[in-house]
């Protein structure tokens, strides 16, 4: 009986032992994943009342840019932007004014993504109105261009249009709406 007490302990000791080593080799681990996993997202700068101003090579004005924050993550190269509103002018005199209540800006600047409560609108030399909103909308500011995959209203002088999905061409005025088109227009 004692021999067989003595087996339990010796293998209650090592099943312990066991146990101990393997916590104590996954808790760094996991602390090492979590410090891994902030630093991955660590912001390197913000900017509280962000505002920029962009000029075209011959003077003219090309944006005017204001955001309630921006703040940059150093490991993807990405910028968060809360509230961003900008003008683009384009070297014109009326611009487009694009909102959303956050974008992300992907690395160099080449896609910027608006998400919630997307408005682009701009009102031409004959003081009509064009609004474009949606949820979610991909800009890709070099080529002047936009799409969304997600539902989308247009509101213009002469009538409302929705889509679902949508690319629009915004150097030459030109939108491609993808399925499930419906329009309301008024004849003049």
């Amino acid at each position: 009986m004692p021999r067989k007490i003595l087996n339990t302990l010796i293998f209650a000791l090592i099943a312990v032992i066991v146990a101990a080593l393997g916590y104590w080799n996954i808790a760094p681990d996991s602390t090492r994943r979590t410090q891994q996993s902030n630093h991955e997202q660590a912001i390197d700068f913000y900017v509280i009342g962000a505002r920029s101003v962009q000029y075209q090579d011959d003077g003219k004005l090309h944006y005017r840019m204001t955001a309630d924050k921006l703040e940059h993550i150093k490991s993807t190269d990405i910028t968060l932007i809360e509230m961003p509103k900008l003008d683009l002018y384009r070297g014109d005199e009326l611009p487009w004014n694009v909102t959303s209540k956050r974008a992300e800006v992907s690395p160099g600047g080449v896609e910027v993504e608006l998400i919630d409560d997307v408005r682009i609108a701009r009102t031409d030399a004959k003081n009509r109105p064009t609004i474009i909103t949606s949820s979610r909308m991909t800009v890709i500011p070099d080529k002047e261009y936009a799409q969304t995959e997600q539902a989308v209203r247009i509101v213009a002088a002469n009538g409302v249009t929705t889509a679902q999905g949508m690319k629009a061409y915004l150097n030459d005025g030109r939108m491609l709406l993808q399925s499930n088109v419906r329009g309301q227009h008024e004849v003049r």
